[in-house]
């Protein structure tokens, strides 16, 4: 009994080191985003006012 309570709370430790490991890569971890292209947006409005203006 005792040796599968020990064995229990190895199971157990190694669990809880692994997910606080995973955790703290993962708030770690660095996100890229892309810069907004605003050449694209003025010509998406220029196109909006032009159809607004033949409307």
């Amino acid at each position: 009994m005792l040796i599968v309570l020990a064995i229990s709370v190895i199971i157990v430790a190694i669990v809880i080191v692994l997910a606080v490991t995973t955790t703290s890569k993962a708030y770690a971890y660095k996100h890229s985003v892309d810069p907004i292209d605003h050449s694209h947006d003025n010509q998406n409005k220029e196109e909006f006012n032009n159809e607004k203006r033949t409307s």
